[in-house]
């Protein structure tokens, strides 16, 4: 069934990408989810565009005939959501409430709109959105961007306001993006730049960039710790209806084990995109619809998860925070424990532009104009490494597939060959020729064995190698977005230095401006220099790997045919 909405004023459209609406107009939405404050959506003369979340209030079930059937009754409903029956479920406006995630991430599960949340069974609950309503009055628990609600008072952010409703703050202002699917604007980077991110920080959430030998670097920690995933196996629920893997975990600094879904993994992933922009979140294993169960999927499925959760041990910011803890030490059968610390990362306020709060930097500054250099070579560095990585896995795929389809088969034809000869030669019925026979018979089967160790060495040398590039894969395709998130930051800056000059805006104002994109370049900066060290550490220890892999691999052949020389001194 679609999802009607009724205008509660008149919106006109200025920008491509917006559609004009009447008051009372119904119009058909495509999620309820706002990003920004803006709706999806298509009027009732079939134009698709955008228009403001706050224009217009959802229409619950048979609430859309009661308007048609009698506009003015509905007209005089307060805003918010309703039940079947037309009646009010709460005061505030549904539309206006900011979700608890954002749904542009890739593993971000969504609910179905006016479908409540279930904490009914805490394994099913991991990747639910919790959108039901926590508290009175507020959409999913989510107390950010509202005034006057919950527990602590926050300003309304502008950037979320249809135009208008936007106040203007001072005389002169620094540009907005008009694009708010811009990743400066999903990741909060713009609001936080201008100076609109407000929230309390507490101890325990702050992140600190230190200057290191090479430049900024993030804090170490100092409780580093590993995790190992082990034995995968099938389970089943729900009188075996449902099957799926669980995988065993064990971090060393609490040598605790816990169990965990492939959806758990999914879970935590859409949290921790959503909390850290401008850290590059390695990507879990991609899903796949068919042949969940089999050997090999499961094989190759685990060993992307190794190699996701070291590099998440190994980040000094992911490896500590919250919600990854919760992930690793709540008790997989304290159903408790674990919807608590799902809510508390669900409702976490200190995500996007509040994020950016908790980061703490040295004093000196930065020169902005090197930080500017410097990401430009990282970005032209990525690009490079990007189609490097393609390129050898690719060929690596190829040299895989032959050795396993094509070098086994060649050398079973060679071995086959040998055999037929051996077989001719015992035809001469001559005692002295048998030892020879057989010499030659052994060969053949020689040619055969190192045909099946060539299938199997891939598994050996060159899977891990490829293994390794799908993750950096994943973490190539992330930092486009960050850069472009520090990029925004130092376009914000340049256009509030010529508002000085003009004689535009305050000077105190720009240094502002300049403080907040000073910490993105301190954080951005911090997380290259991460990135840059754990690929030495990993395609070192990788390439040693394969390479020693190879010389055990050939030194296998040698012995193979080593035995079979030795069959002829017999002969």
């Amino acid at each position: 069934m679609a999802l009607r909405a009724r205008a509660l004023y008149d919106f006109n459209s200025e920008n491509p990408g917006e559609i004009t609406v009447k008051e009372n107009e119904i119009v058909t939405l495509y999620s309820e989810q706002d990003i920004e404050g803006w709706l999806e959506g298509t009027n009732s003369r079939g134009q698709r565009g955008l228009l403001p979340a706050s224009y217009v209030e959802v229409l619950r079930n048979d609430c859309v005939s009661s308007f048609n059937n009698n506009s003015s009754r509905c007209a005089s409903i307060p805003t918010g959501g309703f039940d079947s029956s037309c009646k009010v479920q709460n005061q505030e406006p549904y539309n206006n409430a900011p979700a608890s995630s954002f749904t542009d991430y890739p593993g971000l599960p969504q609910q179905q709109p006016g479908t409540p949340a279930s904490d009914d069974d805490w394994d099913d609950d991991w990747d639910d959105n919790s959108s039901v309503a926590d508290e009175p009055g507020v959409v999913g628990g989510d107390y950010r961007n509202y005034e006057g609600t919950g527990p602590s008072t926050y300003s309304i952010s502008t950037s979320s306001m249809p135009r208008g409703a936007q106040q203007a703050k001072s005389s002169a202002t620094v540009s907005r993006n008009l694009n708010r699917f811009s990743t400066f604007v999903k990741s909060g980077g713009e609001a936080f730049v201008l100076g609109e991110a407000s929230g309390f920080v507490k101890d325990g959430d702050k992140i600190c960039v230190v200057m290191g030998q090479y430049g900024p670097e993030w804090q170490e920690n100092p409780y580093p710790f590993n995790c190992t995933i082990d034995d995968p196996t099938k389970q089943t629920k729900f009188k075996g209806m449902k099957s799926y893997i669980s995988y065993k975990l064990t971090p060393t600094h609490t040598q605790s084990q816990v169990n965990r879904r492939y959806k758990h993994f999914d879970w935590l992933y859409a949290r921790l995109v959503e909390k850290f922009p401008v850290i590059s979140v390695p990507h879990i294993p991609e899903k796949q619809a068919t042949g969940r169960f089999e050997e090999d999927f499961i094989s190759k499925r685990r060993r992307g998860l190794i190699w996701w959760m070291n590099h998440m041990t190994s980040h000094p910011v992911l490896a500590k925070c919250d919600v990854f803890q919760h992930f690793l030490t709540c008790p997989s059968t304290d159903e408790k424990i674990w919807k608590q610390g799902k809510r508390k990362a669900e409702k976490d306020e200190m995500v996007g532009a509040n994020f950016f709060l908790t980061i703490s930097t040295p004093a000196a500054p930065l020169d902005l104009q090197d930080v500017e250099s410097r990401i430009d070579g990282f970005k032209a560095f990525t690009k490079k490494m990007d189609d490097s990585v393609i390129q050898v896995n690719a060929t690596l795929s190829e040299f895989a597939r032959k050795q396993i389809a094509g070098f086994k088969k060649e050398y079973q034809r060679v071995g086959q060959s040998f055999k037929y000869l051996s077989q001719a030669f015992e035809l001469d019925q001559q005692p002295y020729s048998v030892g020879l026979n057989q010499a030659i018979a052994y060969t053949g089967v020689a040619f055969e064995v190192i045909g099946d160790y060539f299938v199997e060495q891939p598994k050996q040398d060159l899977d891990p190698v490829m293994d390794l590039l799908a993750l950096y894969q994943g973490h190539l395709t992330n930092y486009p977005d960050i850069i472009h998130v520090q990029k925004g930051a130092l376009t914000k800056v340049k256009e509030s230095q010529k508002h000085v000059e003009e004689g535009k805006m305050e000077s105190q104002q720009a240094d502002g401006i300049r403080e907040r994109c000073n910490i993105i370049s301190f954080a951005t900066l911090a997380e290259i220099q991460h990135f840059h060290q754990i690929r030495v550490r990993d395609f070192k220890a990788q390439m040693q790997h394969c390479l020693q892999q190879q010389i055990s691999f050939f030194q296998k052949i040698t012995g193979k045919l080593e035995e079979a020389l030795q069959k002829y001194n017999n002969a």
